[in-house]
């Protein structure tokens, strides 16, 4: 069973754990290194362990992202952070969360210097906090304690974006990052077909869709919508086609069939 499985209104932005090659993310200065997930499968992570210096800032950011009409970002990560009490001698410096951000760009414009590694010009999304540290004894069995946090930021307008990841004093490694976006799937309801419909730029976004009736049905109660919620679930049909005469509602009602006569 794959460690990520996509729904039907998932749409993929970005997935880390495809590359066969190097990633090529860039580093500032962070390590591109081979690792393995929870199902012993080899991928690229980045890992960072610079603890006994104070006043770190690492950073490492994607390549360029396009955004393709989305409105709202998903961001899944998969990471593991040491405990900072399982490190001897380890300063108080020594942290276990770090920092997401993100910076639009209508085009792959980013240099090892371009956009500065600062906040603002980049927008910080949240700071990511390890729910199951892992210790020393767990690297030594082999088994590794992967924690997953996903967070969402909008509204996007530019062409695409780039996410960076800041360290300021962790010992941590970063497994995996897929970027999603949410859509409502194409669907028939009340007699009527919907096409594919974005959520919206909040996650609690309403984006009404406009129905167009089945063949050989006809409006009933108009105007004919759906709204598509920022999970990307269909909610709230408002009005309905019905199979004209002579025609007769089958399969569930998503066609209008003839009457034999």
């Amino acid at each position: 069973k794959p460690a990520f499985e996509f729904a039907s209104n998932m749409k993929m932005l970005m997935e880390s754990t495809t590359a066969t090659a190097e990633l090529g993310w860039t580093v500032y200065p962070w390590e591109e290194v081979s690792g393995y997930d929870e199902n012993m499968n080899t991928i690229r992570t980045y890992q960072v362990c610079n603890v006994f210096h104070a006043n770190q800032n690492n950073w490492v950011r994607t390549k360029y992202i396009r955004r393709r009409g989305a409105q709202r970002i998903h961001v899944e990560m998969k990471f593991s952070v040491r405990d900072c009490s399982s490190i001897p001698g380890v300063p108080g410096s020594c942290k276990e969360t770090f920092n997401l951000y993100y910076y639009e760009s209508d085009y792959d414009t980013a240099t090892k210097v371009h956009p500065p590694w600062m906040e603002n010009p980049w927008i910080k999304v949240d700071t990511i906090a390890a729910d199951e540290s892992f210790s020393q004894v767990d690297l030594g069995g082999r088994v590794m304690k992967i924690n997953t946090e996903v967070r969402s930021f909008g509204p996007v307008s530019r062409n695409g974006f780039y996410l960076a990841f800041q360290d300021y004093g962790g010992c941590m490694s970063l497994i995996a990052v897929r970027v999603f976006y949410r859509k409502c799937p194409r669907t028939i309801r009340n007699g009527a077909a919907f096409q594919e419909t974005h959520s919206g730029a909040e996650s609690t976004s309403l984006v009404s869709a406009r129905g167009e009736c089945i063949p050989n049905a006809e409006e009933v109660d108009v105007p004919i919508k759906l709204y598509c919620n920022g999970d990307g679930e269909w909610m709230v049909p408002i009005g309905r086609c019905m199979c004209k005469a002579g025609h007769e509602a089958v399969e569930n009602g998503t066609v209008c069939r003839g009457k034999c006569h």
